[in-house]
């Protein structure tokens, strides 16, 4: 169950992160009066795709990625999105120290009761990586008496060896078309996936409905450090 927050902060690295693991837990807690606010560290400007058919170039997709991340924002009814100007695909180069303090700074400026990103070693993306190790050790340093909770997405392949099954389970039912539309917005990256997702949707395949109505988080273990 989504519960009441004094503030979602949500960090991750790519435009369209947020849509696939996050989008329907993001617009749940918007509607319920949660505020939430949405870092995003890059445009994504390194993006493999170009569309389908493709209507973008390498030099037109940041701007282009730009837009499709304030849809996906308007799509959720976000009204606190951070654009923190890192270069995609080069995250996992900046240092750490500076990456930490970034985080901090946020942490700072909003005061969540809950923090979501990716959770070290299990996110398989550099950026990914870099991105939650910094986050992971923002809130570590954060006083006891502020500290917010920390929900991690994990997809590699040892997940489930590894840490078992998620902790939460969140049942976005009620918002599918949110997030549905949230992917969309994405659609210079997404198109591929829509076209199989929405088939299958149509033929009621079970998984399908499944991926799409579930948005599953770990609980951070502090015993694997990055503190």
């Amino acid at each position: 169950m989504i519960t009441t927050e004094k503030h979602v902060l949500v960090v991750f690295p790519h435009p369209d992160d947020e849509a696939f693991g996050v989008s329907g837990t993001i617009a749940s807690h918007i509607q319920m009066g949660n505020g939430v606010t949405y870092a995003c560290l890059t445009l994504g400007e390194m993006g493999r795709n170009l569309g389908n058919p493709p209507f973008a170039t390498r030099e037109s997709l940041p701007l282009i990625r730009k837009q499709e991340l304030l849809g996906a924002a308007n799509a959720m009814g976000l009204d606190d999105l951070r654009m923190m100007g890192l270069r995609d695909k080069t995250v996992e180069f900046e240092d750490d120290e500076k990456m930490v303090k970034m985080m901090r700074d946020l942490i700072d400026d909003v005061n969540p009761s809950l923090v979501i990103t990716f959770y070290p070693n299990y996110c398989v993306h550099p950026d990914h990586e870099a991105t939650a190790r910094a986050v992971v050790r923002a809130v570590g340093r954060t006083p006891d008496e502020r500290r917010p909770k920390l929900h991690c997405l994990a997809f590699s392949n040892n997940t489930l060896a590894e840490l078992g099954e998620p902790d939460i389970i969140h049942d976005i039912s009620s918002v599918r078309e949110i997030k549905l539309n949230t992917i969309r917005a994405h659609i210079s990256q997404t198109a591929w996936m829509l076209q199989d997702l929405e088939k299958r949707l149509a033929d009621q395949d079970p998984e399908a409905i499944q991926w799409l109505t579930k948005e599953r988080f770990y609980n951070y273990r502090w015993d694997q450090g990055y503190k």
